[in-house]
C-alpha cells in the first residue's frame, strides 16, 4: 500500500486507474480509525476496483474553542488498519498542500450548513464542504464512502455535490456500533469509565424513538418528549439538540414519514456526541 503526500501524486493515481478503465472509491477519514471507518474500507473495497482512503484531520472545520490540537492521531496503525482491509492508497497530505499559502476559497453550502450541527458549531460544515470538494477534485473517485452516524453532514455534501455537479456518488453506511449500542466514534477515547456509561443515553434515546415509531407514533413532539425523557435519567448528559427532520433539507417536519431523520446530540462532560436514526 503507497502513502501518497500530494495531490498531484493522488490524482496521478486515479487517473492511471481509470485509464485503464478501473473504478475508483474514495474513504474520506480524519484518522484515529475504529470499526466504524473500516466497514466504510470494506464497503469501497466491494465496490470499487480501487480504493483510497484520506487520513487528514481538517483545521477548518474545528472551532476555536474545539478538540483540534487533541485530536486522537494514529497514523501508523490507521495505516496498518486500512492496509488490511483493502486500501491500496493511504492520501495523507500536510495543511499546507491542502491549504496553500495565500489561499481564499472556501465552499459554503447556504441554507442547509446551519442547520442541526451547524447551529452550536458554526462554520463547521463549510470547512466540512471545503476539505471534501478538495478531496473530490484531487481523488476524482467515481464513488465516496460516508457514515450515516454523519447524516448531517451527508446531507450538506450531497447538497454540494449536486449543486456543483461534481461528479463523485456518495454512498452512505450503516452506523455500526459498539456491544452496547454506543455509535462508534473516535471522540470515544476521551470518555471516563463514568461517562462512557452516560453515553449511552444516546443510543437509548434512539432505540425509543425507532420503537415508537414502530408502533404507530408519528408525532414529532412525542417523539422529541420520548428522547428528552431518556436524557433526563441522565442529568450528567447535556442535550445539543433532539430533532426530527426532513433528511435531505434537514428542517423540521410535524410527522414521521418513511425516511425521516431523527437525530440527537449532546455533551458526555466535555465530549460531543451525535447519534441518529433513518425512520421506516
Amino acid at each position: 500500500m503507497e502513502i501518497l503526500p500530494t495531490v498531484s501524486e493522488l490524482r496521478a493515481w486515479s487517473r492511471a486507474g481509470r485509464k485503464d478503465d478501473k473504478i475508483v472509491g474514495l474513504v474520506p477519514t480524519m484518522g484515529a480509525l475504529h470499526a466504524g471507518h473500516l466497514s466504510l474500507i470494506r464497503a469501497a473495497r466491494q465496490r470499487c476496483d480501487l480504493v483510497a482512503v484520506t487520513i487528514f484531520v481538517n483545521p477548518t472545520q474545528f472551532g476555536p474553542n474545539e478538540d483540534f490540537a487533541r485530536y486522537p492521531r494514529t497514523f501508523d496503525t490507521d495505516c496498518t488498519a486500512a492496509q488490511a482491509q483493502g486500501a491500496d492508497v493511504v492520501f495523507a497530505p500536510s495543511v499546507e498542500e491542502m491549504y496553500p499559502e495565500g489561499g481564499a476559497t472556501f465552499v459554503d453550502v447556504e441554507g442547509i450548513s446551519d442547520r442541526l450541527d451547524g447551529v452550536s458549531r458554526p462554520g463547521h460544515f463549510r470547512g466540512v464542504a471545503t476539505v471534501v470538494t478538495k478531496l473530490f477534485v484531487a481523488a476524482e473517485a467515481d464513488f465516496a464512502f460516508f457514515g450515516q452516524k454523519d447524516a448531517a453532514q451527508v446531507s450538506v455534501l450531497r447538497r454540494m455535490t449536486k449543486d456543483l455537479r461534481l461528479p463523485t456518488e456518495i454512498v452512505v453506511c450503516p452506523i455500526v456500533r459498539e456491544p452496547d449500542g454506543l455509535a462508534m466514534s473516535s471522540r470515544n477515547v476521551y470518555l471516563s469509565a463514568d461517562q462512557r456509561k452516560q453515553a449511552l443515553a444516546l443510543s437509548r434515546a434512539i432505540g425509543v424513538v425507532e420503537s415508537l415509531v414502530g408502533h404507530g407514533q408519528r408525532d414529532r413532539e412525542e417523539l422529541v418528549e420520548a428522547a428528552r425523557a431518556v436524557f433526563g435519567a441522565e442529568p450528567q448528559v447535556r442535550v445539543d439538540y433532539i430533532a426530527l427532520v426532513d433528511w435531505a433539507t434537514l428542517q423540521p417536519v410535524d410527522t414521521a414519514t418513511p425516511g425521516t431523520l431523527f437525530a440527537v446530540a449532546a455533551w458526555v462532560g466535555e465530549t460531543r456526541l451525535i447519534d441518529n436514526t433513518i425512520l421506516s
